[in-house]
């Protein structure tokens, strides 16, 4: 009997091509000033170039799913397998992802490169350092925040109240116990002990900033509107008021280059940017997605977790600022995680059961009422597991015809693109049918900030309504007299349910989404609206995967899904 082989393992016999040879496939030539190698596989494109390419008329694929569940439902190995299937039919397609944190890399995940014979490689050096984007966007924020302590150190020109500073720091790992600290405990004369706090660096304004950005110039001026803190008549200072910005970018500089690597079937694969979803707005940088339109006909790319949250995060708040819009949409489910919203426990999903999977079914359903909301069509991908029975399968082929809604069965896992051929000849299809879609907003801009988090809350999320302490209305109605009144809202809340309670699977509806806090993102330009137990700062499980990562003998990493 055949072993089974692991993702790395896989990844590790990978025949790579050299990254020139990768980029000639969408005409990039071998030339200084097209791209700087980071070694064999990986490279940085330069802004210079990208700026000169043409606008063409390519279409974009939006890749995401349904509620996750510890089942998994792979849709960033969905968004590989369809990238390299649609190659594979004779499209010239290019994958566009997020940049895996070390958070989950060391705390649930284990990795996030995809899985099986569908992922971007070299797996390890994206799962961990990469080309150290993150590490600069980390150093950026944080130079912000030494800024600002030194400003209060040498005299406090701008009149900061240290008791209402709104900038914290930030670090790419989980780390619960920096949540809440204190500072300037030391001696010095001018020290002025206060408390602070750290986030997550995908939760960073800044990492939002440089995924929002169109450009280096536009980079460098949010940077400036950024809110840092306010006087103690509540007049906010910005990051601009400590002339902050140019050091900011300068540290940003390489970094927003977009990487370009590849698939294991050697097709280009850009992975640039990664606010989670759950904390953040959840999709990779607008350059990127940008310039892979520019060099293919067909782009694939994903927003994190379900589609309650990175799709809708997607086209409400990127394809604003981008002005964008996909072409159609694919919605990631697994026979697994459908039976898991049904009921069942996570130890028996290897037996049939299709009662609890009918049950599970309306979670399904719910996702595709929402993208239809945006005027968009859908195509649903069963990510295939080789536990999964054919009466499992049909049942939830049977209930998509029910829908109007096509669905293939994808086994991306085990065969790569050769795996979503029916996929992707189903993308064409859609694609060449909705050239002039319907695509609208959710709510517009003009809408009140209240209403437009209700909105989310009562079509996305099927909520009954909203609610949140006077001090909290108090705060948005604040923000909307400032001038913010026509920002978009991220809402941050578990990605494990509609709801705020990730222990309520399925399709609940008529709860109430509590809004706990609020924090204004100026320089991003939307307004964070956290809900419910969600930190901003992940912990680590009992048993984290950074246990059981390691160094072998020959120097290899195991572990590293």
């Amino acid at each position: 009997m055949s072993t089974v082989k692991s993702d790395i393992q896989i990844a590790r016999a990978a025949k790579m091509k050299l990254i020139k040879d990768v980029l000639a496939k969408v005409n990039i030539p071998d030339d200084p000033a097209a791209f700087s190698p980071m070694g064999r596989h990986i490279a940085k494109l330069n802004l210079e170039y990208v700026d000169k390419l043409r606008e063409k008329k390519s279409n974009l694929i939006l890749v995401t799913a349904i509620t996750p569940t510890p089942a998994g439902e792979g849709k960033t190995t969905t968004s590989v397998g369809l990238s390299d299937g649609l190659n594979k039919i004779g499209k010239k397609s290019i994958v566009c992802l997020r940049e895996p944190s070390l958070g989950p890399s060391f705390g649930m995940k284990g990795g996030a490169a995809g899985g099986g014979y569908a992922q971007v490689v070299p797996m390890e050096q994206i799962n961990l350092h990469f080309t150290g984007d993150f590490h600069a966007i980390t150093s950026a924020h944080n130079l912000l925040s030494a800024l600002i302590d030194n400003h209060i150190y040498w005299g406090n020109k701008l009149k900061i109240d240290v008791e209402n500073i709104v900038w914290k720091r930030v670090v790419d790992l989980n780390d619960r116990a920096l949540r809440t600290i204190k500072i300037n405990l030391g001696k010095l004369k001018n020290n002025i002990p206060r408390n602070d706090g750290f986030d997550i660096t995908v939760a960073s304004e800044v990492m939002a900033i440089f995924c929002l950005s169109n450009n280096l110039k536009e980079l460098e001026e949010k940077i400036g509107n950024i809110t840092i803190a306010y006087t103690k008549d509540k007049k906010p200072i910005y990051a601009k008021d400590l002339n902050a910005q140019g050091p900011m970018t300068v540290l940003l500089k390489d970094a927003i280059r977009p990487n370009v690597t590849q698939t294991l079937e050697n097709n280009p694969a850009i992975i640039h940017g990664g606010p989670f979803a759950n904390i953040a707005h959840g999709c990779n940088s607008i350059i990127a997605t940008k310039t892979a339109l520019k060099l293919s006909d067909y782009v694939v790319t994903e927003a994190g977790f379900g589609a309650d949250l990175g799709a809708e995060k997607f086209l409400n708040i990127k394809c604003r600022k981008a002005n964008i819009k996909p072409n159609c949409v694919v919605l990631v489910a697994t026979i697994r995680a459908l039976k898991m919203h049904g009921g069942v426990e996570k130890e028996d999903l290897k037996k049939e059961n299709t009662e609890l999977l009918k049950k599970g079914l309306p979670n399904l359903e719910r996702h595709i009422q929402n993208i239809k909301k945006f005027g968009l069509e859908v195509i649903v991908a069963i990510n295939h597991f080789v536990t999964d029975t054919e009466k499992e399968i049909k049942i939830v082929e049977d209930y998509c015809t029910k829908l109007g809604i096509k669905a293939s069965l994808c086994k991306h896992w085990e065969k790569g693109g050769e795996g979503t051929r029916d996929l992707a000849n189903n993308v064409v299809e859609l694609c060449n049918k909705t050239k002039k879609n319907g695509f609208k907003f959710l709510y517009s801009a003009e809408m009140p900030l209240w209403e437009k988090i209700e909105a989310i809350a009562k079509e996305m999320y099927g909520a009954s309504g909203i609610e949140a302490e006077d001090e909290i209305k108090q705060q948005i109605k604040k923000i909307e007299e400032n001038g913010f009144a026509k920002f978009p809202v991220c809402i941050a809340k578990t990605q494990y349910s509609f709801s705020t309670n990730p222990k309520l699977k399925g399709a609940p509806s008529g709860h109430i989404l509590p809004i706990r806090e609020v924090r204004l993102s100026s320089g991003a330009e939307f307004v964070v609206i956290i809900c419910g137990s969600i930190m901003t700062m992940p912990g680590l499980p009992k048993v984290p995967a950074a246990n059981n990562i390691n160094l072998n003998d020959k120097g290899e990493i195991e572990g590293l899904f």
